[in-house]
């Protein structure tokens, strides 16, 4: 017993030249629809995405052995982890020193809290405490 074709529904549809919509947008009014929004740099720029907030430099000795280690804290919550990590890679590589992410919170090897104060603030934060 051969099979039924089925009946294909055409999904692209051609467009008629008059008005170079397809037939479910025919009918719309276009003259009163507001401007879409501008392309741009500022449109394309990645920091657009996020505000990254304040945070805090610390500096801390104690369980240390007497070495000095800056905490950058206080992110903003709405900031995922990874972009944490990815700033803390940033901040240990401009230092040239080790550190690690603890929950939200990073630590930077040494006593450079100039260095990692450009840094965040390169990266778009706003940095308080350790001058």
């Amino acid at each position: 017993m051969p099979r039924e074709k089925k009946k294909r529904l055409d999904t692209n549809a051609v467009q008629s030249p008059r008005d170079g919509l397809n037939a479910a947008f025919a009918g719309l009014d276009l003259a009163n629809l507001p401007a879409g929004p501008e392309t741009g740099a500022a449109a394309e720029s990645p920091r657009a995405v996020w505000k990254m907030g304040r945070v805090v430099l610390r500096r801390e000795t104690a369980r240390r052995g007497g070495k000095t280690v800056i905490v950058i804290h206080d992110f903003a919550t709405h900031l995922p982890v990874s972009v944490i990590e990815t700033i803390a890679k940033k901040v240990r590589a401009t230092c040239g020193c080790g550190g690690a992410v603890k929950g939200r919170t990073v630590e930077i090897q040494g006593d450079q809290p100039a260095k990692i104060r450009t840094v965040l603030e390169a990266e778009g934060f706003e940095v308080a405490g350790v001058k």
